[in-house]
């Protein structure tokens, strides 16, 4: 019996930017007595059937957006005999869907860390149930990835996780809802363990993969001391002191690891945070702007943002203190116009951001937007091949709709093509070159363009372009460009280096 887990993908590019940390987790919490798993990222390579025999196991983790892909694995392996067990966030709130449309023969819910070789034990006792809900696990349960399974010069950047859910409400995320609002913080020896271990392996480049990386805004500690009742106050604070400890002990490590994040816009309001990120070498992180007019933030529940030259002004804030910014933009709200778009761009630009992703308003489950639009369609969703729209993602991916919410001021094709035009105008080779000036060295600003354009390519081109033909020569770019950036980010191994103390 072998034990396979498997990362869909729709397009596989040979090289990936950041590991699939689920994988190499799954890996780790899979008991000895069941051997070593089999790997499968179709990011890089697509799955060779032929190496799945009766009776091994195949667990595949979906999301959304390539649930359907994620099926057609698990139906194929269902055919050559495997156990299928189905994972994610998107198993998570379609269970039934995925045992139907996959052919499952049991679905896990949550997390997966604890629960997954008790999946695995009842499979090969032939007592596999259906359903298994593994929750949401403390931070100090999580399991560390098997790092040792990598495959050699196949990643760009590897993965962390130091916290997993997010205390805010956005309309359009469904992390608030799947993973809490209640922040669960790993501790920071293990987190550091983890960390050295892939310095140790050659990546100098990690992406601490958190849902909120910044867990305590200024403005909570200020609510919570207005409260009679101290005792919120005080476990915010000692998650904020181990924030500053993590951060702390990070930039004890060798000076050219770089480390990226995800945090919320708050936290230029932090000038203390950010000094110790950038003491700690978090160099980026993806802030998530998503409008830039009062009216938009309203429409996503995003009023705590800033809008207009406040707005640029609170981006600037992080690069003067060393973070670099990847705003993500959302286009297709209901308050977007023509104007929207340049006006976005114009703000992307004057707030001197350094990458950027623009995205069209999609509603995925299990968020607010999602739920709204559902219930919009009182005689029941139109169908689109034989799907109702409402399960768009069962839609093969070149026939999908790029954009799904009828708009008041515009036509699908021209939020479509307006959003194209701002990825077009953001990542022109001109502009691309002149902000690599944030890069200090030559080889720095070669390997920033490649990146530049490799996202491009991989976000843009290959997920909003109608158009075949243009997908598929991203797809071909993508690839070309991905193997010589891949030997930019490489570092070179330091077996010796040693955990950083207090």
């Amino acid at each position: 019996m072998q034990v396979f887990l498997v990362n869909p993908s729709n397009v596989s590019f040979g090289i990936a930017v950041i590991t699939p940390r689920w994988m190499f987790v799954l890996a780790g919490a899979t008991p000895a007595q069941f051997g070593t798993p089999v790997l499968v990222d179709e990011t890089l390579e697509r799955m060779d059937f032929s190496q799945i025999k009766p009776g091994d196991i195949v667990g595949v983790s979906v999301h959304t957006g390539n649930a359907l892909r994620g099926y057609e694995v698990g139906r194929a392996a269902r055919a050559a005999g495997a156990t299928v067990v189905y994972g994610g966030i998107h198993a998570t709130l379609f269970p039934e869907e995925a045992m139907k449309a996959g052919e499952g023969h049991a679905i896990v819910s949550g997390d997966g860390d604890l629960i997954w070789g008790q999946v695995i034990a009842d499979a090969v006792a032939g007592n596999l149930k259906e359903f298994y809900n593994g929750g949401r696990v403390p931070g100090d349960a999580f399991v560390p990835a098997r790092w040792d399974l990598l495959p050699q010069g196949k990643y760009m950047w590897a993965s962390v996780q130091t916290v997993r859910g997010c205390p805010k409400h956005c309309s359009f995320c469904s992390v608030w809802r799947t993973d809490g609002q209640e922040p669960r913080m790993r501790n920071v020896d293990i987190v550091l363990q983890e960390i050295v271990e892939l310095r140790r392996r050659g990546f100098r480049f990690l992406a601490l993969a958190d849902d909120n990386f910044y867990p305590v805004a200024v403005k909570d500690l200020e609510m919570a001391a207005r409260r009679a009742d101290k005792t919120h106050l005080h476990e915010l604070e000692e998650m904020r002191a181990e924030r500053f400890e993590l951060m702390e002990r990070l930039a004890k490590l060798p000076q050219d690891t770089v480390f990226f994040t995800q945090i919320t816009m708050e936290a230029a309001e932090d000038p203390e945070f950010l000094d110790a990120m950038r003491k700690a070498n978090i160099k980026g992180a993806l802030v998530g702007v998503e409008a830039v007019t009062p009216a938009g933030l309203k429409d996503i529940y995003k009023d705590f943002n800033l809008h207009g030259e406040e707005l640029a002004k609170r981006l600037r804030t992080f690069k003067e203190h060393g973070v670099h910014v990847l705003g993500s933009f959302i286009f297709g709200l209901p308050s977007d116009t023509a104007a929207t778009f340049d006006a976005t761009a114009a703000l992307a630009e004057s707030a001197d951001i350094t990458f950027a992703q623009f995205v069209m308003l999609t509603p995925f489950p299990g968020t607010i937007d999602f739920d709204k639009w559902e219930k919009s369609f009182k005689d029941g969703p139109p169908m689109f091949e034989g799907t109702p729209l409402t399960r768009h993602w069962l839609i093969p991916a070149s026939r999908r709709p790029k954009y799904y919410m009828p708009h008041p001021n515009m036509t699908h094709e021209e939020v479509q093509s307006r959003t194209q035009g701002v990825w077009d105008r953001f990542y022109s080779l001109p502009v691309v070159w002149k902000r690599s000036r944030c890069v200090k060295n030559l080889k720095g600003r070669l390997a920033f363009v490649l990146i530049s354009k490799l996202y491009r390519q991989m976000y843009a081109n290959t997920g909003i372009a109608s158009d075949s033909a243009r997908a598929s020569s991203a797809e071909r770019w993508a690839r070309l460009i991905s193997k010589p950036t891949a030997k930019l980010f490489a570092g070179r191994p330091m077996p010796d280096l040693q955990v950083p103390g207090r």
